[in-house]
């Protein structure tokens, strides 16, 4: 007896796990078994996109009619116009800096100061040895004059006379070396005041007021850069050359856009003014110059923009969405939306895109309507319903609604 009991313990305990399994196992089947006349409710508490008995959902855009222009884009670099690095032509000590960093400056106004004082002792100096030798020449000319009247006299000898116009034009020469050395030594003078050869906006200052600077220093006092107006040079492939060079060759002006680095906003508008002679065999572009006015300095040299050349416009063009346009064995086709809610399937010629939208160049007429999402689940005659405001439904393969089943869970909209 005291062997049994213990067995029969250790079998009523497993019978009892055996009860509790099952009794889990009853709950779970019925917790996850799919429940036909269950269905999600909608954002609203209506039936979700997709409930509308045999009819498909889509959404639809009509077909619009007017002017498309044709961009070709491409990746710019702003280039100023001149820029140039001011450096002194004389040497001297730095006696005056008179502009602010980052300021605009016209040209020719005063920058800096080199020390003029050697100059100026210099230019004195010139005008002295000038004027010592004019009054030599003055006298050589009196002279010159007196032995002309000599000689006509039978008075002096032929020779003599020889002698002096001879020592007159020695002086004249001497005098225009003189000349000539005034002259140098003013224009160093003047060159002691260091001015902007363009007009611009100046850069960060590279030498201080007191730095000694040599003539044609390798360190530039400051770099000026004509940023009004401003050029963008960028490249185009060689495929995209033909409308370009077209419309270039009859004297159009083609109308570039420069747009922020993230392509989102415009941020100046010019004309194309130049390009390269050459394509470049490496890459297979060509490179272009566009020009920009730049008044409100929105363009900043070295910047990087997104360039949008407008190379033609498309009058009275019908276009489509983009997302409405689908490929497949027949070509390039929509599907078009009757008075009767039935689709149709409709061949396209396309033409340009700009990414939203596409040129239709035959095929389909302003004001049809063309599905541009739910796709997937059409075929030619089949009937739809078009849906305003709200997303089409994942593409899917057609289900029949008797075998869709929602799992039972504990607080859901249907629990």
């Amino acid at each position: 007896m005291s062997d049994s009991s213990p067995r029969s313990s250790r079998l009523s305990r497993r019978w009892l796990l055996i009860v509790v399994l099952l009794v889990l196992a009853v709950a779970l089947a019925w917790w996850f078994w799919p429940h036909p006349k269950e269905k999600t409710a909608g954002p609203s508490g209506r039936a979700g996109f997709g409930n509308f008995g045999g009819a498909v959902p889509v959404r639809v855009a009509p077909a619009t009619q007017g002017d498309f222009p044709v961009y070709y884009k491409a990746l710019g670099t702003v280039t100023a116009l001149n820029t140039v690095n001011v450096r002194s032509r004389v040497a001297g000590e730095l006696v005056k800096v008179l502009f602010e960093e980052g300021q605009r400056v016209k040209a020719g106004d005063l920058l800096a100061v080199i020390d003029p004082r050697p100059y100026e002792v210099a230019l004195q100096q010139a005008e002295g040895t000038l004027a010592q030798n004019q009054a030599q020449l003055k006298n050589a000319e009196i002279d010159l004059a007196r032995y002309k009247g000599l000689y006509a006299e039978d008075s002096i000898a032929k020779q003599t006379l020889d002698t002096q116009e001879a020592l007159l034009r020695q002086y004249q020469g001497t005098l225009k070396a003189n000349q000539a050395s005034v002259a140098d030594a003013r224009l160093n003078l003047q060159y002691s005041q260091i001015r902007a050869p363009i007009a611009g906006r100046l850069g960060l200052r590279q030498l201080d007021q007191g730095n000694l600077v040599a003539a044609n220093d390798s360190t530039a006092l400051v770099v000026i850069t004509q940023t009004q107006p401003i050029s963008v040079a960028f490249t185009l492939p060689e495929g995209d050359l033909p409308a370009v060079l077209e419309r270039v060759r009859s004297g159009d002006s083609l109308v570039v856009e420069a747009w922020d680095r993230g392509d989102r906003k415009q941020v100046a508008s010019g004309v194309l003014q130049s390009l390269d002679n050459q394509i470049d065999t490496s890459t297979g572009t060509l490179k272009f110059k566009a020009r920009f006015e730049n008044q409100d300095e929105a363009l900043f040299p070295n910047q990087f923009v997104n360039i949008h050349l407008r190379a033609d416009v498309l009058a009275d063009a019908i276009r489509i969405p983009s997302a409405a346009v689908q490929v497949g064995a027949r070509g390039t086709f929509v599907y078009v939306v009757g008075a009767d809610n039935k689709v149709q399937l409709r061949t396209l010629e396309t033409g340009p895109s700009d990414g939203e939208n596409t040129v239709v160049r035959s095929g389909l007429q302003a004001g049809e309507r063309v599905v541009m999402e739910g796709t997937d689940r059409l075929r030619e005659g089949a009937e739809v319903e078009v849906v305003e405001g709200v997303s089409a439904p994942p593409a899917a393969a057609p289900v029949d609604e008797t075998q869709q089943h929602v799992p039972r869970r504990r607080g859901g909209l249907g629990g």
